[in-house]
C-alpha cells in the first residue's frame, strides 16, 4: 500500500483524523501488471466498493513520490487467513516518513494536513522528514517548498 492508508499497515493506533479515505491505493509488489486487476475486481464502483463502501486503486511504483530507497523501507505486515484458509498475506506498507513525505509531494491542503497529524500524533520525526526531502524525486525548487511547509508545521506544533 502506497497511498495514505498505508499508515494503517505501518502504525497499528493511528489516528482517526488519518483514515478518512476510502480509497486504498495498492501497487502490486511482485506483479505490477495485475494493478488493472484491482482496479476491475476492488475499484470505484465495484461490486466490493458497493459491498463494503471504500475501495482499492490498482497503481505502480510510480505513484509513490518518496524519497528515494523507499521500497526498501516498506514495512511487512502479515494479514491472518480468513475463515477456513490457512494462506497469510502480506501486505508491504510505506514507513511512515517516506508517506508523509510522498503526501508532501502531492501537496493538496488534505496531504497538508495529513502530514500535520502525523507530527502531532508523533508518527513520525520532524528532524527526519526534513532529512528525507532531499531525497525525494522533485526539483530543488519543490524540495525547498515543500521544505518551508514542513518548517511551518513543525513550529505549529
Amino acid at each position: 500500500m502506497i497511498g495514505s492508508q498505508a499508515i494503517l499497515g505501518s502504525v497499528d493506533d493511528p489516528p482517526a483524523s488519518m483514515l478518512v479515505s476510502l480509497e486504498a491505493d495498492i501497487y502490486p509488489l511482485y506483479d505490477p501488471p495485475s494493478a488493472d486487476l484491482i482496479d476491475g475486481a476492488l475499484g470505484d464502483g465495484s461490486q466490493f466498493h458497493v459491498a463494503f463502501g471504500y475501495y482499492a486503486r490498482g497503481v505502480g511504483p510510480e505513484t509513490a513520490k518518496a524519497p528515494s530507497g523507499w521500497q526498501d523501507r516498506l514495512v511487512r505486515r502479515e494479514i491472518p487467513p480468513r475463515v477456513g484458509s490457512t494462506h497469510i498475506a502480506v501486505a508491504w506498507c510505506l514507513e511512515p516518513h517516506d508517506l508523509v513525505l510522498s503526501k508532501c509531494v502531492r501537496g493538496t491542503e488534505r496531504d497538508w494536513e495529513y502530514a500535520s497529524e502525523a507530527l502531532k500524533a508523533g508518527l513520525v520525526r520532524p528532524e527526519a522528514l526534513l532529512a528525507g526531502v532531499a531525497d525525494l524525486p522533485v526539483d530543488g525548487e519543490t524540495q525547498h517548498h515543500i521544505s518551508r511547509m514542513l518548517r511551518s508545521a513543525i513550529s505549529g506544533l
